[in-house]
């Protein structure tokens, strides 16, 4: 018989684990390699997306505090080949999705 594993008590936490709060996804995140706000990590995890009310699954790059995502504009390209992307603006929420039901969302 195998024991489950449980998750640290917030007294077992280091000071920095415990400042750094719920695990929510950052700010700002794109999914373009090029771009100064990928992050490979965190995209692997899997990225929930709710804007305006709506969960969107075409955004390729979101910023929670400025309120705006990006999505690609049909299959429009651009003359290096890349997609073109519209820019929406609106609220935006964010959360992981390897967390399930109940994950803590990051919103403004």
């Amino acid at each position: 018989m195998t024991e489950e594993p449980t998750l640290p008590d917030s007294a077992d936490l280091t000071p920095a684990a415990a400042a750094a709060g719920p695990d929510v996804p950052p700010d700002h995140l794109a999914i373009n390699p090029r771009s100064p706000f990928f992050d490979a990590d965190k995209l692997r995890r899997g990225i929930g997306i709710r804007f305006k009310g709506t969960v969107r699954r075409n955004v390729e790059e979101y910023c929670i505090s400025e309120g705006w995502v990006r999505v690609q504009a049909g299959k429009t390209m651009d003359r290096k080949g890349n997609p073109l992307t519209l820019k929406l603006s609106g609220p935006v929420e964010a959360w992981y999705e390897d967390l399930g039901e109940d994950a803590p969302v990051a919103m403004l």
